[in-house]
């Protein structure tokens, strides 16, 4: 089966800060460029950390009202120093959480979900950016047709895989949903084809009516006569 990876479908354009890039300016490159958030790299082009629009937006949380009071919530020693910082290396969320081109669609998806970030800069192996990822970019694996993915399920997890005959089981795909039935030779490989089947780029889930031939998964019983002589 062939996945999407990281290096499919990153963004290799991108638009960087460096520690000392000034707060407005790094407020004028997200809206001029209509991204929402800005690697912050080192001389090498090694991500640092990211400065996000929440970032950002926390200086004029902390603002006063018209009365000089400070309204909303106490922010802690760290966030109040980030929210007073007026470049790049103090409004940063650091370190950087990275990506490898190489990743599947799915480590970089965990990676994201695991520490709550909704982007990844993408280094190559010496650290250097190489580009960024966001969830939008993961999400493309799932505007696939339906019949590609059917014919991949069909092709390779069926048939080369798992080499079973055409008859053996159909696949119908429906808005990403996958719906098998068939005949299996063993039980044992229901959930072996389920599994494969949700592997398959733009799977949204995988239902089955499936039936087998031979139940391998119920244990066996000794002859009663190999079981005497071992007593």
């Amino acid at each position: 089966m062939q996945h999407r990876s990281v290096s499919d479908v990153m963004t290799r354009e991108v638009v960087t800060a460096r520690p000392g890039t000034p707060f407005k300016e790094i407020a004028a490159l997200c809206h001029h460029n209509d991204i929402t958030a800005i690697p912050v790299v080192d001389d090498q082009s090694r991500p640092m950390g990211m400065v996000s629009e929440a970032d950002l937006i926390r200086k004029a949380a902390v603002l006063p009202d018209q009365e000089g009071r400070y309204p909303g919530r106490r922010l802690d020693t760290k966030d109040r120093a980030r929210a007073e910082a007026e470049t790049a290396g103090g409004l940063m969320t650091s370190p950087a959480v990275t990506a490898r081109p190489g990743w599947s669609v799915a480590e970089a998806a965990r990676a994201m979900d695991k520490h709550r970030v909704k982007r990844l800069p993408v280094v190559d192996e010496t650290g250097r950016l190489v580009g960024i990822v966001s969830r939008r970019d993961l999400l493309q694996v799932f505007l696939r047709q339906d019949r590609a993915v059917a014919e991949e399920i069909v092709h390779d997890v069926l048939g080369e895989t798992l080499r079973l005959a055409p008859e053996d089981v159909r696949a119908i795909v429906q808005d990403g949903v996958v719906t098998l039935t068939g005949r299996l030779p063993r039980r044992s490989l229901v959930p072996i084809v389920e599994r494969l089947c949700r592997a398959v780029d733009g799977v949204v889930a995988v239902h089955h009516t499936l039936d087998w031939t031979e139940d391998d998964t119920e244990p066996r019983l000794e002859h009663p006569r190999a079981y005497r002589a071992a007593r």
